[in-house]
């Protein structure tokens, strides 16, 4: 049971661990390895990479507490729930389907075993089905939109209209073995019974965390991205006439970025080559147009010519 309250970046890791235990899980699909110690949660995101608000906001959320969804790392989310797939798909429910096997009896004149696995595995081409097309498609689509792309056929609400659990079924097929399965006393099944209990509960959790963080988070991203959008075709690129007062404004690192979108280089390829993550280029770009108010990538390309921060050689034309 959650007792320390509100989790917070200042706090100790092995605190929230200590508080709720199912948090191992979240500190594992944000990568980040055990023996931290007493180091903060913000000190140990920092040396994994790991955006600390995003990882407080899921911490918070798993334990309980309603999250923000503002300000929260896209990718780091992306990276999240595909870690939990992995998980998912390659170790848990193996290992369930494995443990399952072991402890039922094949020998039983009524089919009853064969049954169990048979529902178990359809259960879990269902499961690969939906995590897969997330995969493939859903993250796909919001990989566009970081890099200020707008499918104006498909929206993350497509996606969350059709969002079902997949939790439920592992849920059924649990019953089923309590309430038809005859046998007693086999301590093994009764074992796989938690593993199954423990599963169910951490899809909810990650259905969950898609649902009331990761759809909304995209939602505010889709907003943006139709703004600057419907900017661009209701606007002619000008280049300020105070362009040195504007090249003033911009930070050193505003500047590279300038230089690399004029290069024709995409938000990723700008993370990689500044070392930056992909939501920190984002956001970098959208403060650079909203000092400039040049909100296209021909616009800021005018400006940084203008502005002798490249040479026209260097511009993909």
């Amino acid at each position: 049971m959650k007792k320390m309250g509100i989790y917070h970046a200042t706090d100790t890791m092995r605190s929230l661990i200590k508080d709720n235990s199912q948090l191992l899980m979240v500190i594992n699909r944000f990568g980040i390895s055990l023996g931290f110690g007493e180091k903060s949660v913000e000190e140990i995101c920092e040396e994994h990479s790991v955006d600390c608000k995003t990882f407080v906001a899921i911490a918070n959320f798993i334990s309980g507490y309603a999250e923000n969804s503002e300000n929260l790392s896209i990718p780091s989310l992306i990276n999240y729930l595909k870690r939990a797939h992995t998980f998912f798909l390659d170790y848990n429910l193996p290992t369930i389907r494995r443990r399952l096997i072991d402890s039922i009896d094949y020998s039983d004149s009524t089919g009853m075993a064969q049954l169990i696995i048979k529902f178990y595995d359809e259960y879990v081409a269902e499961v690969r089905r939906h995590m897969e097309y997330e995969d493939n498609v859903v993250f796909s689509y919001v990989g566009n939109l970081l890099a200020g792309r707008l499918d104006t056929d498909y929206t993350i609400r497509s996606f969350a209209e059709k969002h079902n659990h997949i939790e439920p079924k592992l849920n059924e097929l649990k019953n089923i073995i309590i309430n038809y399965y005859p046998e007693r006393g086999n301590d093994q099944l009764t074992s796989v019974l938690f593993d199954i209990v423990s599963c169910e509960r951490d899809l909810s959790s990650h259905c969950q965390v898609e649902d009331f963080l990761f759809v909304p988070a995209v939602e505010l991203l889709e907003k943006e991205i139709r703004t600057e959008v419907y900017t661009h075709a209701h606007s002619d690129i000008t280049v300020p006439s105070s362009d040195n007062e504007r090249l003033e404004l911009l930070s050193s690192r505003e500047t590279d970025i300038v230089k690399c979108v004029a290069r024709g280089l995409s938000n990723k390829e700008i993370a990689d080559y500044l070392n930056l993550s992909i939501h920190t280029v984002a956001t970098h770009r959208r403060n650079i147009a909203s000092k400039l108010q040049i909100h296209s990538t021909a616009g800021l390309t005018i400006y940084a010519i203008a502005n002798k921060l490249v040479d026209l050689k260097d511009i993909k034309l």
